[in-house]
């Protein structure tokens, strides 16, 4: 049997976990363009995903988001050019900048999360709740035994 047809049949755990992601992804993004954010891109969800209304510093979020710095300042730079956020000098060490998101990043943000709640709970009607919570729970067990740093997975 090809390869390719086995992976199709039976698909291994990274094939599914990108599955996974890559639809979320454009559940979340198609319909998020649907109310006016049609110029974000899944590579943004790096900096919104994990961003603070009152700012975070790019560092963290290329920490959180797994991404190294050079690929995060790009990230950035076509978020403030889009009007998603903005930097700022942070008040507790005015050598160092946060990102802070700008009115339309927080539409945003708040549209998105509320996009993950449907999708979540649609998942959790599908598999049933407690099915779904050790889904959960299991995933994420397996997130923290697997290294966050390396190359990252979207240049």
């Amino acid at each position: 049997m090809k390869r390719s047809t086995l992976k199709e049949q039976d698909p291994d755990l990274g094939i599914l976990a990108v599955q996974l992601s890559a639809r979320v992804q454009r559940e979340i993004f198609r319909r998020s363009a649907e109310h006016g954010f049609d110029d974000l891109r899944p590579r943004h969800g790096a900096v919104l995903a994990y961003l603070d209304e009152e700012g975070t510093r790019p560092g963290e979020l290329a920490r959180l988001a797994g991404r190294n710095k050079q690929t995060m300042g790009a990230i950035l730079d076509e978020l403030e050019r889009l009007g998603y956020v903005r930097r700022a000098p942070d008040p507790a060490d005015r050598r160092a900048k946060l990102i802070i998101p700008t009115d339309r990043g927080r539409t945003f943000m708040e549209l998105s999360d509320g996009l993950v709640h449907l999708i979540e709970q649609k998942l959790s009607d599908t598999l049933g709740p407690d099915l779904y919570r050790d889904f959960r729970t299991a995933l994420g067990r397996g997130v923290a035994i697997l290294p966050a740093t390396g190359h990252d997975t979207e240049g």
